[in-house]
């Protein structure tokens, strides 16, 4: 199939080893930003934060959070242009919710009328939370679209990427404890332009099932 959709897709790949010399542009960038924060969320719940290291200063905390496991990706702390730290709100209240609401309505999006009938959307955090407050597996759930969102910005932009759940939340929340304000980074997303003589996944053939294999059309 020929598409520029599709043409990006087929060249994004895992980068193993990023050239350290190459920096995203700060054009480039803005895009990724606003492409993340435009991104959807059930009842536009946005229970997320985003953390986005870029000083050699926050690439060296990064980098200390990989003393204790997943040692493969650390070099990507240092190597990567920027990573992003991924990390939901475990404790995403209605008190919370309120403010995505106010959006609603100052954004026009959403009539004065109608913001009592949509503060009723809570119910889907409502129906994953338990006793203790704890929604994490509905908003972890939602970092992932956000993912899945700047992945494919990211590659329409001819820039590469590793997606990360080999990370150390416990290390992470501690040493980035002020920029996560309570939230939870399980997954990152490192970015740059790869080392193509030391990287061993670069220019490889895409490996994915059969379309008649994971999609059925009924």
């Amino acid at each position: 199939m020929s598409h520029p959709i599709i043409e990006d897709l087929n060249k994004r790949y895992t980068v193993k080893k990023y050239d350290s010399n190459k920096r995203i542009d700060a054009q480039d960038l803005n895009v990724i930003l606003e492409a993340m924060r435009l991104s959807a969320s059930s009842i536009n719940s946005q229970p997320w934060k985003f953390v986005v290291v870029e000083s050699e200063q926050a690439k060296q905390r990064l980098h200390d959070t990989f003393a204790n496991k997943h040692q493969f990706n650390q070099h990507h702390a240092k190597e990567a242009s920027h990573i992003i730290l991924f990390a939901y709100d475990p404790t995403f209240t209605k008190e919370k919710f309120v403010k995505r609401v106010d959006a609603e309505v100052s954004s026009g999006h959403l009539p004065e009328s109608m913001r009592e009938n949509f503060m009723g959307a809570y119910a889907f955090a409502e129906m994953n939370t338990d006793d203790n407050g704890n929604n994490a597996q509905w908003t972890k759930a939602q970092v992932y679209l956000a993912l899945g969102n700047v992945l494919h910005t990211v590659a329409r932009l001819g820039i590469a990427s590793t997606p990360m759940e080999g990370v150390d939340p416990d290390l992470i929340g501690e040493l980035f404890k002020d920029e996560l304000d309570g939230h939870v980074c399980e997954v990152a997303l490192a970015m740059g332009y790869p080392d193509t003589e030391e990287d061993w996944n670069y220019g490889l053939p895409k490996a994915r099932l059969a379309k008649e294999d994971v999609i059925a059309v009924v």
